[in-house]
């Protein structure tokens, strides 16, 4: 016989979870955070299994009855939102001390879970800075900063519009760097004090997973090996697409202008 408590803090326990780790959390946060959940409706006997594509969890009441429940969920679409992490974390805690009901507590995640991204002209403006400061960090002048500023809007912009296609994130990232370059390259070749090379360089900093690589290294310092050789190899291709995308559009202006690029 199905336990319906049982299975409700299961579900609010899996859908923390779910949030987490759709978001960007470390796997022994999502872990530590599930178990914490159960552990706070006495529930004691529960085992989590996380890794960055999937969540097991099977807890039971440690009885003599056989009530023992297990459920799988599949992660899909993983991105980075440290904002909905902090809270999930924050209600971890206010659960834990019996402040909620597990009722209560669906209906915090869920309005964790619904809230939105920063509106686009934030992104923007943070794109914006991120791929001047880069830029003037690798030695770019005046004018490579102001170019970098409009190559990282379009780049993010064109990101964005990928994504909603549900393209691929290294395709994504190979056409995104691939437009960086070439907004680069003719900057370049029009004005006569820009250098392609920081302008390219601080914008494709707005790709480079840096999140995942932090976390496949602290995934690996807990010893999480198999979710830290995932989430390291997701790094390298990734690392490898936007290269590939500025590399390919470099040496196709390089054949197609006739010589080498200086």
């Amino acid at each position: 016989m199905v336990d319906l408590f049982q299975k409700k803090v299961l579900m609010l326990a899996l859908y923390a979870g779910e949030i987490m780790m759709r978001n960007g959390a470390e796997i022994y946060r999502v872990e530590d955070t599930m178990t914490h959940i159960c552990k706070a409706c006495k529930m004691d006997n529960v085992e989590v299994f996380a890794t960055p594509t999937g969540i097991f969890i099977s807890m039971d009441r440690g009885g003599d009855e056989d009530d023992t429940q297990t459920y799988v969920k599949r992660i899909k679409g993983i991105s980075t939102d440290l904002r909905k992490i902090s809270q999930v974390n924050h209600f971890s805690r206010q659960f834990s001390a019996a402040t909620l009901s597990v009722d209560e507590g669906m209906t915090v995640l869920k309005e964790i879970d619904d809230r939105g991204i920063y509106p686009l002209p934030v992104r923007l403006l943070g794109a914006a800075m991120i791929s001047s400061a880069f830029c003037l960090i690798f030695g770019g002048s005046a004018a490579d900063c102001c170019i970098s500023v409009f190559s990282g809007i379009l780049g993010y912009l064109f990101s964005v519009f990928l994504n909603k296609l549900k393209i691929n994130s290294f395709v994504t990232g190979f056409c995104s760097c691939a437009l960086v370059a070439f907004i680069a390259l003719s900057a370049a070749s029009l004005i006569d004090a820009a250098t392609y090379d920081p302008i390219i360089i601080g914008t494709i900093m707005l790709f480079v997973p840096g999140v995942a690589l932090t976390n496949s290294i602290r995934d690996f310092l807990s010893g999480d090996m198999l979710a830290g050789v995932a989430r390291l190899m997701e790094t390298i291709l990734t690392a490898l697409s936007l290269a590939a995308g500025a590399g390919v559009v470099i040496k196709l202006w390089e054949i197609l202008g006739g010589g080498a690029i200086l």
